[in-house]
């Protein structure tokens, strides 16, 4: 199967003395040494395939003839996007055995053997090892085929439009492709304790299909794609996105879990998450021991590289760790299913514990996550409202009698100024950061100066003076300054 990305690795062997059917005789014979398949042989070339086991990596070989050159191509068949130099290496020794073997028969014996195998050989007319190398809109086709489901390859280009899309669909409503904005990710689904606690549970599986800029994107789609094609063809369509979807809630509980404040989305716990899963699968026999060893090594490489980078800053680490570790506990549960595919009853079943088991432990850790932001956020609303109350003194017609002024200043505005500072000063039970904590301070500044303004403002209308003009100014002077040092309002959330 190829999707795009094909590993390969090609060389060209002259002909030397011989003539196109004594190398076509010799290479059939030389693949056959090899223990490769055959599966294709004109008088123009032949096709053959490795055969190293169901779970080892496999090429194919083409071999064309043309103008006194053989051209030898090794080619992956499609479930890597690197080979780690096994193409060159089958091509390598492909030549070696070639010229060994060429040792060992004379061009008599190669001339009865072609004779043998000649009514075997495609005719020139069907023979589409004469058809000319792709054109440019061929190969587009080939590289758009990542994104086309086939078999074996149904889901990973299912989830890679997916994700595509939203972020075509953000874009088209006007959020920044290059960074966007903490508020457009929260309104399309980013992962945020304050408002996941809150009772938007689903932000645990909609900011898996979020990401925070172009390149974000296409770093995750291409980590999605190369696990995809590794791993999808062994699990199948029904465990690859279960696994999947399960360790993107175990990634989104993680970071839940972590952070405070931090905003997360993006695809990479869920892709960490089948990380974890081929990790399992490769510490058992289930893979060939060859191919085990260079594929743990490769897929070890890059997870902890990317832990590695992701202490950095400004990447969601607990999300890769709760995605990759919810990844190996599904991977050995998938073990003994995969042991026995005729079996489905206990494939289904594997997949249902797991779904509950995951997902009742997420609710678990879900409701003992402490959400004191999103009780102070709700908190803030009060605050709003209590501050729209107190300032609604400065609304009254300009006819209002003064004996009602009177009773607005001292029973709605300064009794809803000292409400908020009561409520300011229950925050002090809550868990708050740093920047909270001093963002309360200054706003109980802001309603002591507030009530300073109001008391003074009900003696001058009471005792209708002008004497208290300059102190009413003075405070509504430093009650902008604590606005502006609040960052241009009475409040935040």
């Amino acid at each position: 199967m190829a999707v795009g990305f094909t590993p390969k690795h090609t060389e060209d062997l002259p002909l030397n003395d011989l003539t196109q059917q004594q190398f076509l005789v010799l290479a059939n014979e030389t693949a056959t040494k090899m223990d490769w398949k055959v599966s294709y042989l004109s008088d123009n070339g032949l096709i053959a395939y490795t055969d190293n086991g169901m779970f080892s990596w496999n090429a194919e070989i083409k071999i064309t003839i043309e103008n006194g050159i053989a051209n030898l191509q090794s080619a992956s068949t499609g479930n890597e996007m690197m080979d780690w130099g096994k193409n060159k290496k089958n091509v390598s020794n492909f030549i070696a055995s070639f010229e060994e073997l060429k040792l060992t028969l004379t061009k008599e014996e190669l001339d009865t053997k072609y004779k043998e195998i000649n009514e075997e050989l495609t005719s020139q007319e069907e023979d589409f090892l004469k058809l000319p190398p792709a054109t440019t809109t061929e190969q587009i086709k080939d590289f758009f085929s990542i994104f086309k489901p086939t078999k074996g390859y149904f889901i990973t280009p299912i989830l890679l439009d997916l994700n595509i899309l939203i972020f075509i669909l953000m874009a088209v409503r006007g959020v920044n492709i290059m960074l966007p904005d903490n508020e457009s990710l929260l309104n399309w689904g980013a992962n945020f304790r304050p408002m996941t606690l809150e009772g938007e549970w689903w932000r645990l599986i909609t900011n898996c299909f979020l990401h925070i800029g172009i390149f974000h994107l296409l770093m995750n789609m291409y980590a999605l794609l190369y696990i995809g094609v590794l791993l999808e063809p062994h699990l199948g369509k029904t465990r690859f996105i279960s696994a999947y979807l399960l360790t993107g809630v175990t990634a989104s509980v993680a970071s839940l879990w972590w952070h405070d404040l931090t905003i997360s989305a993006g695809a990479s716990g869920a892709i960490f998450g089948m990380y974890g899963v081929f990790l399992a699968m490769l510490t058992t026999n289930l893979i060939e021991k060859t191919a085990r060893k260079a594929l743990l090594t490769s897929i070890t490489v890059f997870v902890g590289y990317n832990l590695i980078n992701g202490l950095k800053g400004g990447i969601d680490n607990a999300a890769h760790i709760g995605g990759l570790l919810g990844g190996l506990i599904i991977g050995y549960a998938f073990i003994p299913s995969l042991k026995k595919p005729e079996e489905q009853k206990l494939k289904l079943s594997t997949i249902g514990l797991l779904a509950v088991l995951t997902l009742t432990s997420s609710f678990a850790v879900y409701n003992i996550i402490p959400n004191d932001l999103g009780e102070y956020d709700t908190q803030m609303k009060e605050f709003m409202y209590m501050e729209k109350m107190a300032l609604a003194v400065y609304n009254q017609p300009e006819n209002t009698p003064k004996e009602e002024i009177l009773n607005e200043i001292k029973d709605r505005g300064i009794y809803y100024w000292k409400e908020n500072i009561k409520l300011i000063d229950s925050f002090k039970d809550l868990d708050l950061p740093l920047e909270f904590r001093t963002r309360n301070s200054h706003l109980k500044e802001y309603c002591e100066l507030r009530i300073k303004s109001y008391e003074l403002l009900y003696r001058a209308i009471s005792e209708d003076t002008d004497k208290y003009k300059s102190q009413i100014e003075d405070y509504n002077k430093q009650i902008e300054g604590k606005i502006k040092e609040l960052g241009g309002g009475q409040h935040t959330e």
